[in-house]
Order: structure tokens, then sequence, then C-alpha cells
């Protein structure tokens, strides 16, 4: 679905692009001109929409400097024709610089209609609708009797380097050995104490630090245990939104990860946004992973030399502006046979959106559902709710689920017959912790 921007006429004005698009000469009326075609195909791409929304308005940037930024930001959703939202940020700035192109993507996508909303931070559970008596998330109580895989992630960005859409070779490497030093810390740390685990080759770090070797550099073998077992993130060179963002460039290179001794504490980097943290465990207890990853947070900032970006509007900065706010995500593993049993997640997919969460298959987004029914299981919202609204509405979507899945499963039971057959041997619960997306 790759599209290329069309030759524009004579009087045009040459402009580099940086490293998170191609050079190109590149109009107002060139731009415009894509956005159209590419709406014609598909009216839900929002990059599209809105660009073409500023054209009319007058508002689209005519100085090339300007132009060539809000491009760098447009050219995954104009090259794309399937986006949704169809745009990164570059940098920190760009939700401010280029405010008039991002609030309406944001407002939109995130439900703000009148572009009044201002994001809060807030990790207390205390005073949160829903919270059950004692601020206890415990999933014994709303009758799972069987661990679940938890997991809570957030996304993070230095205010020191571009967002990686717009990162060089040499940017990604400074930015691990920035974080070397953050990692050399929490090592030290009895909780967070763990190893690095790079893939950025001997010859590419010395190039850009001027060291012989990188020290944390792990054989290709080590990389792909790491994967499958979930710790480390794929290739995303095979994912074009994000390689027109310019996000998958310079593969392998400043990738890799931080995880704790005891694995249940991993940081990304060099992933969609510069940081993915994160901590997971097997259990019945959300607060056990919430608050763990909130003390892990504080401990990570308080590192010299780390200070994440953040909005005014939009709180913490994130790439992809699905993700802004909190830039979290919390989701558990959850066994629905009976939502399932067409060998498919879209009934449970339809029994989970009314009640704000999403599914994926246990291996993250376009991966399919556990073979016993186990699906991924995450409130959709990131920005206009508090950290602790989030581990709060799966609590309590976990427990609305799972009435859905016993109606389901009630619905379906057929009369009793003559000679019952042998029950079928239960699948084995999924052991892996859910996939990051």
């Amino acid at each position: 679905s790759h599209l290329n921007i069309r030759r524009p006429p004579a009087t045009t004005t040459t402009v580099t692009m940086g490293a998170g698009a191609s050079a190109g000469e590149i109009t107002a009326d060139t731009v415009a001109g894509k956005a159209e075609e590419v709406l014609k195909l598909n009216p839900d791409n929002r990059c599209v929409k809105y660009l073409l929304e500023m054209k009319n308005e007058g508002t689209l940037p005519t100085e090339a400097a300007d132009l060539a930024r809000l491009y760098a930001c447009a050219k995954t959703g104009l090259e794309n024709v399937d986006s949704g939202l169809g745009c990164y940020a570059m940098d920190p700035k760009d939700y401010d610089d280029l405010a008039l192109f991002f609030d309406k993507v944001c407002n939109d996508y995130h439900n703000n209609p009148a572009g009044d909303k201002t994001h809060v931070t807030n990790w207390s559970l205390e005073g949160v609708e829903g919270l059950p008596e004692g601020g206890v998330l415990d999933m014994r109580e709303i009758g799972m009797t069987d661990e679940l895989s938890m997991r809570v992630r957030v996304g993070r960005n230095l205010t020191t380097f571009p967002l990686p859409g717009a990162m060089t070779k040499a940017d990604r490497v400074n930015f691990e050995k920035t974080m070397q030093a953050a990692f050399d810390v929490l090592i030290k740390d009895e909780a967070y104490g763990g190893q690095v685990f790079s893939m950025t080759p001997n010859d590419v770090w010395k190039e850009v630090t001027g060291d012989e070797e990188n020290p944390n550099l792990i054989t290709t073998e080590k990389y792909d245990e790491l994967v499958a077992a979930h710790v480390m993130f794929k290739d995303m060179a095979a994912d074009p939104f994000l390689a027109s963002a310019g996000i998958a460039s310079d593969w392998p290179c400043g990738r890799g990860c931080y995880q704790s001794a005891d694995g249940g504490f991993i940081i990304w980097f060099g992933e969609e946004d510069q940081l993915r943290i994160m901590c997971m465990a097997k259990g019945f207890l959300l607060n056990d992973v919430f608050d763990r990853l909130n003390t892990a947070l504080k401990y990570v900032e308080g590192i010299d030399g780390i200070d994440f970006a953040t909005s005014g509007k939009y709180g913490y900065v994130t790439s992809c502006p699905s993700n802004l706010g909190t830039g979290m995500r919390a989701s558990v593993h959850v066994k629905v046979p009976n939502l399932t049993s067409d060998g498919t997640d879209l009934k449970a997919k339809e029994a989970a959106k009314p009640l704000g969460l999403s599914v994926r298959g246990t291996g993250g987004e376009h991966t399919p559902i556990g073979a016993d029914g186990t699906i991924d299981l995450s409130p959709s919202n990131r920005l206009f709710i508090t950290e602790a609204e989030i581990i709060t509405k799966l609590y309590n979507g976990i427990k609305l689920l799972m009435e859905k899945e016993a109606a389901a499963g009630a619905a379906s039971v057929p009369a009793p017959a003559a000679e019952e057959a042998a029950p079928a041997e239960e699948a084995a619960p999924a052991e892996e912790a859910p996939a990051e997306a």
C-alpha cells in the first residue's frame, strides 16, 4: 500500500527531510494532492483528513522548514493508505510546535471534541471510581482461580534526543550510551539489578562512541531466545507504518533491553518510543505490577541525566499520538473459551469494546489467540485518564467480561443427550507473559 508523493510542479522548494523521511521536493499543494488521493481510498485516515482541513483553512505551512517538519510526521499516513492515525511525532516539541495539526488528530482520536481537556497524571488509587474496598485489586475476588500473566508498561522519551522517527544512527547509539549510565545504577540496586542485552554491532559502537566494543552485545541466538520469551521486541522493519516513519531505521543499532534478575522488570530501548518500561508477573494482585512500575519510574527518573519529555496538555510525550498521556498499557491474559469457540477473537472483541477494553492475541497486536481461548485484554484509553483509573478499569473490565463469557457458555449448552461424551482434555494454560506491541 505504499504510494509515492506525486512529482510536484516546477515551482518547488527543495528541502532536506532529515532522518525520519526521504529528501524530496515537497510543497503544500503536493502534500494536499496526495492527501486527497489517500482520503478517497480510506476516509478513516485521520492524518490526511486533517492535512486537507488545514489546506482548506489556509493553515498548512508555507515555509519550507515548517512544511518539512509536518511532512516528516505525516509521511507514514500519506504512504500507508490503511492508516487509522497515520502520523508520528519526530520531536518532543512537535505536539506544541505543530499543534495546528496534532490537536486536530488528538482531539478526534481521544474523544475531545471541544478540545478543552488537559491530561492529569495520578497513580494514587484513592477515591478512584469502581475501586474495591481496601484498594486491593485481587482477581480471586472476581472469580479467577488460576494465576494470570499480568503486565503494565509505559512509553517514555527523554527531552535530550529526537523521537525515534527522526533519530540518526549516531543518535540511537548515543542514546543507548546515555542509558547505560542509568542501567549501571539499576544493576547495583537489589530490587532492580539485572543486565543489559544490546544488539548494536561492535563496528557501529566503535564508529559512534570510539570504544573498541559494545560491552553488552548479544548473539543472534540469544536475541531469538529473548524474543521467544517475550522479553525482547522483534525487528520493526517488517512494519510498514514504522518503516515509513523512520522509526524502524538503522536496525539493530541502538536497540536492546534491560531485564532485572527476577525477570519481572524490563526496559526496552530503541523501539517505537525511546523507552518502554514495564513490569510483569504471574499472580492475582494487579497492585503488584502497578505499584512496582510506579516505584521503578520514580527511581529511573531520579537518575542523573534522565528527564522524561512531557507536554502541558498531553502528559507524557510518545511517538504515536495514541499513546500520549499515561503512555500506559495494562494487560492480563484471560481464558475465554466460550467467546472464542469459533477459533477467532471476534466475539471477545465485540464483548470487550463496550467495556472500553481492547483484545489482542497472546503474542501482541495482530497475533492469534491461544489454542485454549486465551486472549490479551487491556483498557483502550491512554489520554485524559489517570494511571489509577486504567488499572481499576482493567480489574472491573475482567469481571464484566467473565460474566459475558459465562453467559456465552450458558447460551451454547445443548439439550442433554442420552449418552454424554467424555470431556475433552483441557489445553494447558498459556505460560508466557503478555507480549508488548
